[in-house]
């Protein structure tokens, strides 16, 4: 039995027990994180470097793709390091690090998101109004905003996950330091209840955010269905579903991680699910997001002729 005081070190879920699928693992997390490098990157360098891309749903994009990058290299590189080196260890350190990344970029991500939807809500169903309420101020101060709360949504997690006594050993149950499976080893129940209870209220403000963007979505919808062009209508639903698919992608399986019952837990499970919320968003968020994009397309493929021309 230990507790938390002597513990300098958490030991990972390991991927797989033989070193073939160790070095599996490593090289196909490899290509997912450099295709989020990729895609995040362009998408970051593409809206920086054309004029006509700063409007706030650009400039909102640009946020987004800032917290994938961060939240895929919380996780990914310390994962493919393991695996390549046949290690599970993670300093006490660098556990209680990524648990605040973590908590503060998703945070953070869940409200771009957000903000995204209300972004494209007034576009759609309050154009004439579209000027005054996302002007650049507005959307200088939401972004604030949202990186605010997901620093103090990191804060608080951290510190009260940390500070919940542990005794059931060192070994955490997943690829990388994740809340629920911190707290499976505390021997004090009210500390662990208070966190659990944290952990409730930070999902009912995400389901809360998931309902506004629900309500916005369904507006547009109606607005959309209105429009006598069909063009119009075909560019409005290729920037609302492509948002549509990641948030409900991102949200379903981030509650489902934290909120699933001990009894259907198990480690397949565990670690297809974090992959889902944790690795998967921020990889495919370029492919949505340019593929169904006409606009940003063009941009990106005048970046990459620019970059290939020098």
């Amino acid at each position: 039995m230990s507790n938390s005081s002597s513990i300098s070190q958490f030991l990972l879920l390991p991927f797989a027990d033989t070193r073939q699928l160790q070095l599996l693992h490593f090289w196909l997390f490899l290509g997912i994180y450099l295709a989020a490098l990729l895609g995040n990157g362009l998408i970051i360098t593409t809206i920086t470097w054309h004029h006509h891309l700063h409007t706030p749903m650009y400039f909102f994009l640009l946020n987004l793709s800032l917290l994938d990058l961060g939240s895929i290299s919380t996780t990914v590189p310390k994962a493919m390091a393991n695996s390549l080196w046949n290690n599970r260890t993670i300093p006490y350190a660098g556990c209680a690090a990524q648990v605040f990344l973590l908590a503060f970029l998703f945070g953070a991500e869940i409200a771009i998101l957000t903000i995204m939807a209300y972004d494209r809500y007034v576009a759609i169903c309050q154009p004439l109004h579209y000027g005054t309420l996302l002007g650049s101020r507005a959307c200088a101060h939401m972004a604030e905003a949202a990186w605010a709360s997901g620093f103090l949504n990191a804060l608080l997690h951290t510190a009260n996950t940390f500070s919940v006594p542990l005794c059931q050993g060192n070994a955490v149950g997943q690829f990388f330091c994740e809340i629920p499976h911190i707290l499976k080893l505390s021997c004090s129940d009210t500390d662990y209840v208070r966190e659990v209870g944290l952990i409730v209220l930070s999902i009912c403000l995400c389901l809360g955010c998931f309902v506004f963007i629900l309500v916005s979505y369904v507006e547009i919808f109606r607005a959309v269905l209105r429009i006598p062009s069909q063009q119009g209508r075909h560019k409005a639903f290729s920037t609302c579903l492509p948002h549509l698919a990641v948030v409900s992608l991102f949200l379903s399986t981030a509650t489902f991680a934290y909120l699933k019952p001990p009894s259907i837990s198990s480690p397949s499970l565990d670690l297809v699910v974090s992959v889902l919320y944790s690795v998967v968003p921020p990889a495919v968020n370029f492919l949505i997001y340019s593929l169904r994009n006409q606009e940003l397309k063009d941009a990106l493929r005048k970046v990459m002729t620019g970059c290939f021309k020098h």
